[in-house]
């Protein structure tokens, strides 16, 4: 039998992962269970990642069973179908451990992937949960996060909460299980089936990256289309100038973070307000080093004052992801000193 294309490509662990997938569960477990860890990692990445496989490249692989294989037709690999084959064979400590390895580094723990989720979302899910139980989950996550998602349950409810999170003391690991076993199967895995990023989430994130003329080209051009969606993708886009909405304390973070060699470039082409805002968080000498190497510049494209822009915004968005500072909820929002 001549072998195709597709057949020359897959790699050992990717055959492997085929010929698990054929033989079926009962038969993938029982192999499962007689491998070592690092096998059984290397084949469970290889199913998760394998996609669509033809029936010929099937077909091929195991000649063997050509009769009862030739027509299953396209087997699909998914990270669904390797946590239901381990689930049979392995521990459920083990098998977490394998698929968390598998997902990557997004989110290691279920904390870190509640941190990820819109605070309406989690408030919306919590508020049908236990107080209790609540309590657990907001006590866990990040507590800027965690006082978004209080504000939004409901009043009476959320003083229970808070009430239970005043009282609590050292959660035993078995309810800590419990509730990360909870979340993770009524929650975590509905909730990556059934949402998707807002549209108008994307095309602030898309707008927030184009040059400045190309912004507000396709933003006049929205407006004039649809100018309700102008103003939401206007709201939810964080620009330069928006880091004026920045507390002292968070304007001193970023300085520290930002590569020293952008943003002399980046404050070149800044608003006097956006200057000013950074020189009063600087030192006397340091904030005069600065203005020299600003004078130094000279003339300079604006495209590359943009992206200088864009490195210390995209430092700024960091810096809030990972909770060292906040970026304010709304740009029409002030601040108070």
């Amino acid at each position: 039998m001549e072998r195709n294309a597709e057949f020359r490509t897959l790699s050992g662990a990717q055959k492997a992962a085929v010929l698990m997938l054929a033989l079926g569960q009962e038969q993938s477990t029982h192999l499962f269970g007689l491998m070592e860890d690092e096998e059984i990692k290397e084949i469970s990445a290889a199913i998760a990642n394998l996609g669509p496989v033809s029936a010929e490249a099937v077909e091929q692989l195991c000649h063997e069973f050509a009769e009862t294989l030739g027509t299953a037709g396209t087997l699909v690999g998914s990270q669904e179908a390797i946590e239901r084959i381990l689930g049979k064979a392995l521990a459920p400590d083990r098998v977490g451990q394998i698929m968390e390895e598998i997902r990557g580094p997004a989110g290691r723990t279920m904390w870190d992937k509640l941190g990820n989720v819109n605070e309406a979302v989690l408030a919306n899910y919590l508020k049908n949960e236990y107080p209790q139980t609540v309590a657990v989950v907001l006590s866990r996550i990040r507590p800027e996060h965690a006082a978004r998602v209080l504000a939004l349950l409901p009043e009476s409810f959320s003083i229970e909460v808070v009430m239970r999170m005043l009282r609590m003391e050292s959660v035993q690991k078995d309810v800590l299980d419990g509730v990360e076993r909870t979340l993770r199967a009524e929650f975590m895995s509905n909730l990556a089936r059934s949402t998707r990023q807002d549209p108008h989430e994307v095309m602030a994130e898309i707008f927030n990256s184009l040059d400045r003329q190309s912004e507000a080209r396709f933003l006049t051009a929205l407006e004039e289309r649809n100018r309700e969606s102008a103003e939401r993708v206007k709201a939810l886009m964080f620009t330069f100038d928006d880091l004026q909405r920045l507390t002292p304390q968070a304007i001193q973070a970023l300085l520290r973070a930002v590569p020293k060699d952008r943003l002399p470039l980046a404050l070149k082409g800044a608003s006097e307000a956006v200057r000013s805002l950074f020189f009063k968080n600087l030192s006397e000498r340091a904030g005069k080093i600065l203005r020299e190497e600003i004078d130094a510049l000279g003339p300079v494209r604006l495209r590359d004052v943009d992206e200088a822009q864009a490195v210390v915004v995209a430092t700024a968005k960091e810096l809030a992801q990972q909770g060292d500072i906040e970026l304010g909820n709304s740009k029409d929002e002030e601040m108070v000193y």
